[in-house]
């Protein structure tokens, strides 16, 4: 395992002061480009801090799939295709750019958090078609000076023999598909000499990492994504996952783009310093939380709990959609409420919707008109204290059953 590089160990005097002359120039850069004209209302020399960027309004994938739409390939949020080695496709379809050369993807940061280095042989297992992951990985892989196979998805017996002959010694790929490696090399009585993992793209569950340690492998996971690249990563410590250093990553409550308190779930909101591709304030839809402290391994920037499931909780009432913007909108609407969360259920084989309300207001009328109008349905309201809505991320729940 590594120590922390420069940048992972600064002090968070340094890290914001460095920030506080990186983001004027990554606003700038997207201001310049087509598909970022919403931004040129503000002045990019007073982004300086994620504080500030809490002002910018949020990018999501839906808004990728209309750029890209109008404005194909990248709809005006990266230069032109030429200035690219590679152009990547995920469902959508968006389009991503992407380099493999400098460790574009900054992948190469967690595979030397995971130990791997020039002596290793990656056998990797990401997918190289169409969508990065494949390409992410490989160049990260090059970055710390591993050989690589790539090996691609399937063909397992093949993939079993071809660990064993060329003496593989690390494995990149999603988590499970490891361990269907390892028990057919079993079957074929081979013996592998896979000493560590880096996985991503799922779920790394604890009893799958207590299998792989039981067979001498130490496993570590990283969060990115074919838009932004690295996002997170385990290191050693295996206490959170530390945000790369060439991201700023929020966490805000789901459709309003407003950051929550530390320690709260919300929506994972992030920016990219890629002065390539520059994503200002980038909804992954996916819910995490801010871990307090730094650390123990001395890396000292922010740490989040990994994934927490996902922040689109549009839910369908009566037949019709309430949506997380729709809750937002009521709470802007009314200066006297704090929070709301909207409550789906079922009585007597029928949808009720309850709006439950924290104020210190004493009439629930005024709410009750704007719910209607709001969220297009009618609901109880109920009024409850500032401070006992549970800070779980969720302003839609549904506790309907379906089985």
């Amino acid at each position: 395992m590594t120590d922390p590089d420069q940048l992972e160990a600064r002090s968070p005097e340094e890290r914001a002061s460095d920030l506080a002359d990186a983001l004027p120039h990554q606003i700038a850069r997207a201001q310049a480009l087509e598909g970022f004209a919403a931004l040129r209302e503000f002045e990019a020399s007073e982004i300086t801090s994620p504080a500030d960027l809490a002002r910018l309004p949020v990018l999501r994938k839906s808004d990728l799939v209309a750029a890209q739409t109008d404005a194909p390939p990248f709809g005006g949020l990266a230069g032109p295709l030429s200035t690219f080695s590679h152009v990547f496709q995920s469902p959508g379809p968006i389009y991503e750019p992407g380099r493999i050369d400098d460790d574009w993807f900054r992948l190469g940061r967690f595979l030397r958090a995971a130990g791997f280095h020039g002596g290793d042989v990656v056998q990797n297992c990401f997918g190289y078609h169409l969508t990065p992951a494949g390409m992410m990985f490989e160049s990260a892989a090059r970055a710390v000076g591993a050989t690589v196979l790539p090996a691609g998805t399937g063909q397992t017996e093949l993939q079993a023999r071809a660990a064993a002959d060329i003496g593989t010694t690390a494995y990149a790929g999603t988590p499970d598909y490891l361990k269907i490696i390892l028990e057919k090399a079993d079957e074929m009585g081979l013996t592998l000499s896979i000493a560590k993992a880096a996985v991503s793209g799922g779920a790394l569950f604890p009893s799958l990492r207590d299998f792989y340690e039981s067979r001498g492998i130490d496993c570590l996971q990283c969060y990115a994504t074919a838009d932004l690249g690295l996002i997170a990563y385990e290191s050693p410590a295996k206490e959170g996952m530390i945000v790369d250093e060439n991201v700023i990553v929020e966490i805000v409550t789901p459709g309003t783009g407003d950051p929550v308190a530390e320690g709260e779930v919300g929506e994972v909101v992030v920016t990219t310093l890629n002065a390539d591709y520059p994503l200002i304030r980038f909804a992954t839809g996916d819910m995490s939380a801010v871990m307090p402290g730094q650390s123990p391994c001395g890396r000292t920037n922010m740490r989040i709990k990994g994934w927490m499931g996902r922040a689109d909780q549009t839910t369908k009432i009566k037949g019709m959609f309430v949506r997380p913007e729709q809750v937002a909108d009521l709470v802007a609407r009314h200066p006297e409420i704090e929070r709301a969360r909207v409550v789906a259920a079922r009585e007597d084989e029928t949808d009720t919707m309850i709006v439950r309300i924290e104020s210190t207001a004493s009439d629930a009328a005024p709410f009750e008109a704007s719910v209607a109008d709001v969220l297009k349905l009618k609901g109880r309201v109920e009024i409850v204290a500032p401070g006992s809505l549970p800070r779980d991320g969720l302003v839609i729940e549904d506790t309907r059953s379906y089985d």
